[in-house]
């Protein structure tokens, strides 16, 4: 029955795309983030349904869609520079089968980034790309919220629907996303169109902003927790009471921690013990190993280089205070450990010219964002100045989990980025159509006697 529920809803959207062909860009991004072909037992697995609604959103773009005002903005450029290079990188890497298993679907990842902007010609498709990519990825976040209250969660012990702990359903992944999500929907619970922000709109947006801060609680992720951390800071930049809103953070602290699960606690606690945490310590080893490979591999070893690291490290256990402190070491030898970090997966796969073009890319978006905020802050297009801070927030979130989770290439972030050109693009279009003004002929003005 449930396969059957997931290809009616298929069914549906593709229906609708032969009516209003923008709903087959919607389709994929619904597919790439919920992924229901594992999901189903047997019905979607043999059934290219990514390809398929790529492959008409693109076809119905070239055919039926207006492209009078599609701009191809130079951040599409670099990402298709990025695209190139990685399929360079693909040819020569270290672990030939294993890159080609990952640019399978890294490339689409890319060339959909590269091809989204052109779509988004008005402020309705911009709004309903994010709306997608959020109900999309709260279908995962809802469920999760609602195991963590049930159960409390644990580390690796959150079931998000499917076994296969990868793409968001992977605990760090998903809590990094799930954070980034909350500027966008507190956008659409002041601004959105395609729901009017009515008591209900606004009731179910705060319930996704809860179900949201308890994806980090349910997977144990300590990328979760620092990325609610940069939340609540960058939120001082929208709010007029700072003092009271501080004030409620610090009791909404205080309450909460007592409902806290012990294994979300305990989990928290080795921040401040990582040296005696084996997984922080693979990290710096893994981190270090990455870097000075990339000092003999200048340009990257491709796609999944990591599994050529061998790496030792130290843990150290504190036992005691006092006078009968005891330290005790244990060296601790592993390989083919992943990056765990979105910059040295760049710096290990790509190298040093990966890196820069993905940084690049990332800090245009960070700075065009910003600009948009302060420039539309007030009048007609208050709403595009408020949107533009959304996503630069949701960016810089999701910048902070990937220092530590390997999600440089996840689509999620480039269907962000696409938002952003598009909104970019659009206002840019919309300032020159409104400075532009037809020049009109002057009478000669007659001469008085």
């Amino acid at each position: 029955m449930r396969d059957l529920a997931f290809i009616g809803f298929l069914v549906a959207l593709f229906g609708l795309g032969f009516r209003r062909p923008f709903v087959f860009v919607l389709t994929y991004v619904y597919i790439d983030i919920v992924s229901p072909q594992r999901l189903t037992y047997y019905l979607l697995n043999s059934v290219p349904i990514s390809l398929i609604a790529a492959g008409l959103a693109v076809l119905a773009w070239a055919v039926v869609d207006n492209k009078a005002d599609s701009r191809f903005a130079p951040r599409q450029g670099l990402i298709l520079l990025l695209l190139i290079y990685c399929g360079i990188t693909t040819r020569t890497a270290d672990f030939p089968v294993e890159a080609a298993e990952k640019w399978e679907w890294v490339w689409k990842n890319l060339a959909f980034a590269v091809f989204l902007p052109l779509t988004l010609r008005t402020k309705l498709r911009i709004e309903a790309l994010l709306l997608f990519m959020v109900l999309s990825a709260s279908s995962i976040v809802i469920v999760g919220g609602i195991k963590t209250l049930a159960s409390g969660g644990g580390y690796g012990e959150l079931n998000l629907m499917v076994s296969n702990n990868s793409g968001l359903y992977e605990g760090s992944i998903i809590s990094a996303v799930a954070i980034s999500l909350i500027p966008i929907v507190l956008w659409f619970a002041k601004n959105g169109t395609v729901y009017v922000p009515d008591w209900r709109v606004k009731l179910f947006c705060f319930a996704l902003v809860f179900a949201c801060l308890l994806i980090p609680v349910g997977t144990s992720a300590r990328t979760g927790l620092l990325c609610i951390g940069l939340l609540a800071v960058l939120m001082l930049r929208e709010v007029k009471r700072r003092m009271f809103y501080l004030g409620g953070i610090a009791l909404l602290g205080l309450v909460a921690v007592p409902f806290l699960p012990s294994a979300f606690s305990e989990r928290m606690g080795t921040i401040k013990t990582y040296k005696a945490d084996e997984s922080a310590s693979t990290r710096l080893a893994v981190w270090q190993w990455t870097w000075d490979y990339a000092k003999d591999h200048p340009f990257g070893g491709g796609f999944e280089a990591y599994r050529q690291n061998r790496i030792r490290y130290d843990t150290v256990h504190v036992a005691g205070e006092g006078a009968s402190t005891t330290v005790k070491r244990s060296l601790t030898v592993d390989k083919s450990r992943a990056y765990h970090s979105s910059y040295f997966e760049m710096l290990g796969e790509q190298g040093y010219f990966g890196l820069a073009l993905w940084l690049l890319i990332n800090a245009i978006g960070v700075i065009r964002m910003e600009v948009l905020r302060r420039r539309y802050r007030s009048g007609d297009l208050a709403w595009a100045g408020s949107l533009a801070g959304a996503l630069q927030h949701a960016q810089l979130i999701y910048l902070l989990g990937g220092a530590f989770v390997g999600i440089a290439f996840q689509s999620f972030l480039y269907m962000l980025l696409g938002a952003q050109i598009g909104l970019d693009t659009y206002l840019k279009r919309r300032a020159s159509e409104t400075s532009w003004q037809p020049m009109r002929r002057q009478r000669p003005v007659p001469a008085t006697a």
